[in-house]
């Protein structure tokens, strides 16, 4: 009996002193869901945050990366979902691909509410970022850290945009949000929802005339290749990424894992976003260049130039405002307007 009585103490008091992660059940691998593969920045990012997970937490958490949003067989706009039924455990995702199940992620989309690269990081630095994130929270999700897509820009097959009179009719590829539809229709255009997948064929036969995406997509998808000879850099709206992980995957983690999975979270999503920007700033536009070498023509639209795209697609904004939730949108335009 007194041995017993021992071996329960001993066994107990070890059970106290192990490190909190070696008391966790910690599966072999965690699926990453990411949209694209490490032929763009958004895919690089994606594998720095599994490498970075890794060495912080000396191999505890081992992450493996499924692009192409595979682990919801392509479909992303099922991924937010995905992840929090736990089909997915850490994701890099969209705030476009998830604004249908969280309505409030809509704010990024809003059309030309983000003039510039100080104003987006206005945003989620700011106070609106923390409000996302608690949205997200309430959502049944672990939000971590901020990365970048980009600024989605105009191009198609057909001539050069300079006026909305230039979109009537055309029919561009849109990704799955009624607000995308709602402001191309606005300038006269035709949207038309589809996956990438299918939009590429439907490119390179001319069933659709343009399509829209961050310029890293446009040279990392090879787009000119379909077809697309003209572009227009309007930045309309810019499409941050979301670094998060399920919450059942995140509550089985130790504090001192939590922890490093943040770090390494913050750390891949600024690595990350200074490949989004790379070669479209003011002081280095060789990714423009880029673009003009494969044979595209390339039209950057001064502010003058803008402005009656910013007034025919205002109403948008304005219903579009209501949705979201006036209160969050009043907060963004505080940040931008407190920007410099």
């Amino acid at each position: 009996m007194k041995k017993t009585l021992f071996a329960a103490a001993i066994a107990a008091a070890f059970a106290v002193s192990m490190p909190a992660f070696a008391q966790q059940k910690y599966q072999p691998e965690y699926r990453l869901s990411t949209v694209l593969g490490t032929a763009f920045p958004w895919g690089k990012g994606g594998e720095r945050w599994a490498e970075l997970v890794k060495d912080k937490t000396q191999g505890r958490i081992n992450i493996k990366m499924y692009p192409g949003t595979s682990l919801v067989a392509g479909d992303q706009t099922r991924e937010f979902t995905a992840i929090r039924q736990g089909v997915i455990d850490l994701a890099v995702g969209s705030s476009i691909n998830w604004s249908p199940q969280v309505k409030e992620l809509n704010l990024f989309s809003l059309p030309f509410l983000l003039p510039d690269y100080k104003a987006l990081d206005a945003l989620t630095q700011g106070q609106t970022g923390k409000e996302l994130f608690k949205v997200l929270e309430k959502n049944g999700v672990v939000p971590l850290a901020w990365g970048e897509n980009g600024y989605r820009e105009i191009s198609n097959s057909k001539h050069e945009i300079r006026t909305p009179a230039d979109m009537k009719g055309m029919k561009f590829r849109v990704v799955g949000s009624p607000l995308f539809n709602d402001t191309f229709t606005a300038l006269g255009a035709n949207p038309t929802q589809m996956s990438w997948a299918d939009a590429q064929p439907a490119l390179a036969s001319g069933a659709v005339d343009g399509q829209e995406n961050p310029v890293s997509v446009f040279t990392g998808a090879k787009i000119h290749a379909v077809g697309q000879k003209y572009m227009t850099v309007w930045g309309y709206v810019a499409d941050p990424l979301i670094f998060v992980v399920n919450k059942k995957v995140w509550e089985s983690w130790s504090k001192a894992d939590q922890d490093a999975v943040r770090e390494a979270a913050v750390q891949a999503g600024k690595e990350e976003t200074a490949l989004a920007r790379k070669g479209l700033t003011a002081s280095d536009s060789s990714a423009y260049k880029e673009v003009e070498a494969t044979g595209v023509k390339v039209t950057r639209l001064s502010e003058a130039e803008l402005a009656p795209f910013r007034q025919m697609t205002r109403p948008v904004y304005d219903k579009w405002a209501k949705t979201i939730g006036p209160n969050l949108v009043k907060q963004a335009e505080t940040d931008i307007a407190a920007r410099k």
